[in-house]
């Protein structure tokens, strides 16, 4: 295990790039074939990334093993109106001078006896990722931006403790690596516990453990029910940017939990649905307000500095999968998450844009001549815009920034493909 911080971010690389993710930062959905039913898996697993959702479905999945990836395309934009900078500060800043990302993943399985499974599911928690062309003046000098990726790798066993009954836990292995740039406003001793560290610095990384437990229960022949805790992800903390994040640099990863069902309506036809919920608020880093800086004079870095000022995150999942024959099953679904960001907290959200709430899903499996799989998913996440009010404080630093509003917009699409097989 000594070489494991080693490994890490050599597997984050295979494993997962810059994103940003759907349902706040979190991804809508786990594997190829989840995400092309609005993210739904809490009551069907489907594939060897079903631990990432419920670690119990992969008591059901059998021998087998998936790969795949998703290219993914956000598109964030921030526009600044009414700030007593006038022309030289108000206007639209594009974040997207890096706007393409592959996401791979990565899940195996093994049945050990017809009670007992081993396996490993390794997949992209989600992120942050935006990246501005220029400099936004409320910010700093230089362009603008912040770079986030998690890793979890999922050690996984599952238990058949009745025969309609299966309880999994996974050991969740966690990797981040994170870069701030372009906010030279805040990197003094007005605003910072820590100058020096709280923008352009160059990555850093970040290690951490939790737990994912979760539980499929057959109700009936048609009926199954599902459900999952995973805890918060205790991390490391980012010693580069100690200055910006609470607590020292500490940016855990929040903890979360849900419940599904599934329904095989007829032979062919199967429907789906999940309820998640994601404790964003919880992490100070994600959840303090600006104003603990502002009103409170909590600096940042400070074990009560500010952050995004997130909510948590109740996320929707519905979707459906249509068996036409042995050789194809299509996929559909819809995905709604809660808005995280508030109207009087999108200053920091330009950093961390993460609006959207509604999306719609297509996928599609077909078995191939040597009964392997080739999955294909889609997703689109609509224009989502939240409108700054009272978001950006009148008067000149350190009290305030020159007033007005800022705007946050965002869309995004997915495409995603994925080769599995039985052992």
């Amino acid at each position: 295990m000594k070489n494991t911080p080693k490994l890490l971010p050599i597997l984050a690389l295979i494993a997962s790039t810059n994103a940003f993710a759907t349902d706040g930062y979190f991804a809508h959905g786990y594997g190829v074939k989840s995400q092309g039913m609005g993210g739904v898996g809490i009551a069907l697993p489907q594939d060897a990334l079903a631990a990432a959702i419920n670690p119990a479905g992969l008591g059901l999945v059998g021998n087998r093993i998936d790969v795949g990836a998703t290219w993914f395309r956000p598109q964030r934009e921030t526009e600044i109106t009414g700030n007593a900078g006038g022309a030289a500060v108000n206007g639209t800043y594009d974040a997207n001078d890096t706007e393409n990302f592959i996401i791979p993943e990565f899940g195996y399985n093994r049945v050990i006896t017809p009670e007992v499974t081993l396996g490993v599911s390794v997949y992209g928690n989600g992120g942050m990722n935006t990246d501005y062309e220029k400099a936004v003046p409320l910010l700093g000098k230089t362009p603008a931006g912040i770079d986030l990726i998690q890793l979890f790798i999922a050690p996984t066993a599952t238990w058949k403790i009745t025969p309609s009954n299966t309880i999994g836990v996974a050991v969740n292995l966690a990797y981040q690596r994170f870069e701030a740039k372009g906010l030279q406003n805040f990197d003094n001793t007005n605003y910072s516990k820590h100058p020096g560290k709280v923008t352009n610095n160059g990555h850093d990384s970040s290690y951490g453990a939790g737990v994912h437990i979760g539980w499929i229960g057959q109700v009936s022949d048609a009926v199954t029910l599902g459900a999952t805790y995973q805890s918060k992800t205790y991390m490391s903390k980012f010693d580069k940017y100690k200055g910006l994040f609470a607590e020292g640099g500490d940016f855990d990863i929040p903890a979360s939990y849900g419940v599904g069902i599934a329904v095989k309506a007829t032979p062919a036809l199967t429907v789906a649905a999940d309820v998640q919920r994601i404790e964003y608020s919880d992490i100070d880093s994600v959840g303090n307000s600006i104003n603990n800086l502002l009103l409170k004079n909590n600096q940042l870095g400070s074990n009560k500095g500010p952050g995004f000022a997130w909510r948590d995150v109740t996320a929707v999942k519905v979707g459906a999968s249509y068996a036409f024959n042995e050789s194809l099953t299509v996929r559909a679904g819809y995905n709604h998450s809660s808005q995280p960001i508030r109207k009087s907290e999108t200053l920091f959200n330009i950093l961390a844009p993460g609006v959207v709430q509604d999306h719609v899903t297509l996928g599609a499996t077909y078995v191939l001549p040597n009964n392997s799989e080739l999955s294909f998913s889609y997703m689109h996440a609509f224009e989502e815009k939240v409108r700054g009010n009272g978001s950006i404080p009148p008067g000149a630093p350190p009290a305030g920034f020159g007033g007005g509003e800022a705007n946050l917009k965002m869309y995004q699409d997915s495409l995603g493909i994925a080769y599995g097989w039985q052992l």
